[in-house]
């Protein structure tokens, strides 16, 4: 395994901080991350407020046929 320069810096410098070895911290900071990783993704549900939407005047929805033509024929207009 490599470490890269910058990360081996910043463990040995947290290591000294801390009074700690330099294996515990690497160990340490890989169980952090691959908690972070395994862990999935929190979301946020998404979410829509109803609102009433009721029928125009003169509209029936007892007849969906009547409905439907009338409809129709308001597109055409």
């Amino acid at each position: 395994m490599t470490i890269e320069d910058d990360v081996l810096d910043k463990a040995k410098s947290v290591a000294g901080r801390q009074h700690i070895s330099f294996r515990k911290i690497i160990n340490e900071a890989l169980r952090a991350g691959l908690k972070k990783v395994e862990a999935p993704a929190q979301r946020t549900p998404y979410r829509t407020n109803p609102r009433k939407m009721g029928v125009k005047q003169g509209r029936n929805l007892d007849n969906i046929q009547e409905l439907l033509a009338q409809v129709e024929q308001e597109d055409f207009r």
